[in-house]
């Protein structure tokens, strides 16, 4: 355990240069004073490392010092393996880079891991698009990607999706996100951020002028309010339903949300097992065209207006098919 920790210790001042005792015990989840004791140790073992006091000092290695350890547990391994996207890494032209990387990391493993990790790619594989659906085409992908790294504004033609129409707008892009197969950018417009599909995307121009990245940007953290905010946008009614134990079986047809929505209101089945719920909905017409998929395993309590659209399509296919 403490040689992990050693190590743990060794690289955390590798990769981010001077740290405090206090952010490497609160990282490890150790005391101040065990840290110390461990940096007596490493420097004990000929490791160069020094502390600089004062109120912004900390600990840090002598400049150029690397070490070539890294403590690879089969566990890690695999997960570095199981993390590939190699289909992503080629659309961002790095195809030849996530290449490189797999062959140096493979030679630098010791025998038994390098197998375990042939293992691996042997038996697992993550495709990320959903099913049957075609990749976007985005041309102008590697591109916006080479704009988030090197922090250049882009002006871009967009095909807007509401209100379908094409605008120009000038971007600072802060970062990219995969999201089911399809890639977003995330940008500031009029230093609002926002997301914008790369497939939608018909122009291009990298821009000279450079832009400052917010500080307090955090990708994970902007793409999970924005999701949110989606999903109560697009989500602006609901239907109460009354479903079949086939209803039941089927509900995935509905889509995910609906159908957490089933799981989460349904009440106590009748003598027939049919559960009445209350589920999201786009739109009435959203609904009307969700629902008939289910055929006459659900039945729509409200709005009226979707029970009375359903029912004349109901009776428009008695007439259709006799």
């Amino acid at each position: 355990m403490r040689a992990s920790r050693l190590l743990t210790i060794l690289l955390i001042l590798q990769t981010r240069g001077r740290v405090t005792a206090g952010e490497m015990a609160a990282e490890l989840e150790v005391s101040t004073r065990t840290v110390y004791r461990d940096i007596e140790s490493l420097a004990a073992a000929g490791i160069p490392v020094y502390a600089d006091r004062g109120p912004t000092g900390g600990y840090q290695l002598v400049d150029g010092f690397r070490t070539r350890l890294t403590g690879l547990t089969g566990e890690e391994a695999d997960a570095l393996f199981l993390a590939g996207l190699p289909e992503a890494a080629a659309e961002l032209g790095l195809g030849t880079v996530l290449a490189a990387t797999e062959l140096k990391l493979l030679a630098a493993l010791p025998p038994e891991l390098r197998s375990r990790a042939g293992r691996i790619r042997e038996r697992f594989h993550l495709d990320a698009p959903g099913w049957f659906r075609d990749s976007d085409d985005t041309p102008h992908l590697a591109a916006v990607a080479d704009a988030v790294w090197k922090q250049h504004r882009i002006e871009i033609t967009y095909l807007r999706s509401w209100r379908p129409a094409e605008v120009t707008r000038v971007l600072e892009p802060l970062g990219l996100v995969l999201k089911a197969g399809v890639w977003y950018v995330a940008a500031q417009e009029s230093g609002k951020p926002r997301s914008y599909r790369i497939s939608r995307i018909t122009t291009l121009s990298v821009l000279a002028e450079h832009f400052q990245r917010p500080g307090d940007f955090n990708l994970a953290a902007f793409w999970a309010a924005r999701s949110e905010h989606l999903r109560d946008h697009l989500y602006r009614s609901e239907a109460v339903i009354r479903l079949s134990p086939r209803g039941q079986e089927l509900a995935f047809l509905l889509g995910q949300v609906a159908r957490r929505a089933v799981t989460d209101t349904a009440g106590e089945p009748d003598t027939d097992g049919w559960i009445k719920a209350r589920i999201p909905t786009e739109s009435d017409r959203h609904a009307v065209h969700e629902l008939l998929r289910l055929g006459a395993e659900v039945e729509v309590l409200e709005p009226v207006a979707v029970r009375e659209e359903i029912g004349r399509a109901a009776r428009a296919l008695t007439e259709l098919y006799g």
